[in-house]
């Protein structure tokens, strides 16, 4: 409990939510930028078949609350003025639901969702230039505005809703500022539009051609608002304060603001579900390169009525990989115990086995989207604690290919990289990974909450709470910093390995054959 004394003003801070794809943060960010006490509830995610991820809005939502309202409690004991909320998400993930009940019509169709992949192909001919000429991506593997005109066209219920203007669309963000707002607002902002693929960057509005063309009624589209440029106030109901709500980021753009990548070429991996690579690129779109796979333009943020822009590599299976194989395969009983295990084992060239974490597809340095996972180079020898020297390797190499195609895509090297999310806490993984990149990685100090942080920031500047996003981001302690251990020849030798050995996998017959281009990024955590 903390002690007052008289005169002394309270303590002011932000509420700030982070709804990401296996679960959802809350805490108070306060005048400091350090984070109160953080709340967390796990989320689930369903796989109906192998190319389909879906959750419950409604567990969304619960779980959101959950969360919040807790944090708003410890606030309220410990004498914290709550002056404002912000929110951050998970990006591309979408859903339909009534206006008038508040309830959800279908289960919402998740980021990594891939089953409209095949048939998007039919488009990229003749649509991949365009889109990213004008929304930094092709047309990709996802499309959640594809997927709701398909839900309307096949489901009478959701058509009859439609037809009575009771429809709503949207994504996460769109769902929790409708919910915490009492139903009175209707919007999203451009770190999450752009996720859906239909988002013009340099013009702040929807892409109508694009998303008509998928059948998309266009009178479904939220409101195209600011990141920051608040979205009224939160219903007492829903959290028991009043207060605006000033913010809302996709959860990899809020990572990039609190990580400190506000400059040009200052950049951030934040490793979570999947790892995303990102780095800011000034006021001016760097658009991608048609050499580069899977490297894309979007808005970093958008404060005010100027957008600051940024580039993004990522992959889907980082976290969901080593859940899957402590949780679903069993073969370790954590994500720590494997990391322990791998660091048994030195970095050397030429060793087995190689694991390549293709989990849900490839995009980069190739586009392959049905590629599948790999664990060769197994022999009597082997023991537990190569495989799981592997798996960190392999999750570290595929992570270099996203920095790489990162700096390529700007032409310049990166000024900084800072990391984050839940698994940047392994010291293995970063060590493994300062030597894959051969750059310093400066892990902040409460790498965790990044996401939850940065919104916050970009609320407390709206509100008056900081001068500036400069201001409060280099205020923080600065992180545990992991240099290369190894020499750029021996950095060399392992990443030409490994390329090798991606390489013979996605040529393997047994998967489908290699298709050039780009596809779209996420969300995600």
């Amino acid at each position: 409990m903390t002690q007052t004394f008289p005169g002394a003003a309270p303590r002011r801070g932000v509420l700030s939510i982070d709804e990401g794809t296996t679960g959802t943060r809350a805490g108070v960010v306060l005048d400091s930028g350090a984070t109160h006490e953080v709340f967390y509830r796990p989320i689930k995610v369903s796989h109906p078949n192998d190319l389909s991820v879906e959750q419950d809005p409604m567990e969304i939502w619960t779980a959101t609350l959950e969360v919040a309202r807790r944090a708003v409690g410890g606030a309220r004991e410990d004498g914290i003025e709550i002056t404002a909320v912000a929110l951050s998400t998970q990006r591309a993930t979408a859903m339909l639901w009534d206006r008038v009940t508040g309830q959800p019509l279908l289960p919402a169709v998740v980021w990594q969702d891939r089953r409209y992949a095949p048939e998007l192909t039919a488009y990229e001919a003749e649509w991949d230039a365009v889109l990213l000429a004008r929304q930094g991506r092709p047309v990709g593997a996802r499309a959640p505005f594809l997927w709701a005109a398909r839900q309307i066209a096949e489901h009478p219920e959701v058509a009859a809703a439609h037809r009575r203007g009771r429809l709503l669309f949207g994504t996460v963000d769109t769902w929790l500022i409708w919910r915490l707002t009492g139903g009175a607002v209707h919007a999203t902002t451009p770190t999450n539009a752009a996720s859906t693929g239909g988002y013009l960057l340099e013009r702040h509005a929807w892409d109508e051609e694009w998303i008509s063309h998928l059948g998309f009624p266009l009178d479904l589209l939220p409101e195209l608002r600011s990141d920051d440029t608040g979205f009224g106030t939160t219903d007492p109901a829903a959290l028991g304060i009043t207060v605006p709500l000033a913010a809302s980021m996709g959860d990899q753009h809020a990572a990039l603001v609190a990580l400190g990548g506000l400059a040009v070429g200052q950049g951030m991996c934040m490793y979570g579900t999947g790892a995303f690579v990102d780095a800011a690129t000034g006021t001016t779109p760097a658009l991608p390169r048609p050499d580069i796979s899977g490297v894309l333009a979007q808005p970093g943020r958008r404060q005010g009525d100027i957008s600051h822009y940024s580039l993004e590599a990522y992959t889907s299976t980082v976290g969901s990989a080593l859940r899957w194989l402590c949780d679903d395969l069993g073969l370790f009983a954590s994500p720590k115990e494997l990391g322990e295990e791998a660091g048994r084992v030195p970095t050397r060239p030429g060793r087995t086995p190689r694991f390549v974490p293709a989990l849900a597809g490839v995009r980069t340095p190739v586009w392959h989207p049905e590629a599948t996972a790999s664990l060769t180079g197994l022999t009597l020898a082997t023991t537990r604690a190569d495989l799981a020297r592997a798996v960190l390797e392999g999750i570290a190499h595929s992570v270099c290919d996203l920095i790489d195609g990162v700096a390529d895509t700007m032409g310049t090297p990166f000024t900084r990289l800072r990391v984050g999310g839940g698994v940047a806490g392994s010291d293995p993984l970063l060590r493994i990974q300062a030597d894959l990149t051969g750059l310093p990685l400066e892990r902040v100090a409460d790498s965790a909450t990044a996401s939850l942080r940065g919104t916050a920031y970009l609320a407390g500047v709206a509100q008056g709470l900081w001068s500036s996003l400069e201001e409060i981001v280099e205020a923080q302690p600065q992180g545990r910093v992991f240099e290369p251990s190894i020499t750029a020849a021996e950095r060399g030798e392992l990443r030409t390995a490994w390329r090798d050995v991606l390489i013979a996998h996605l040529n393997d017959p047994g998967l489908l054959p290699l298709r050039e281009g780009p596809p779209e990024p996420h969300t995600p955590h």
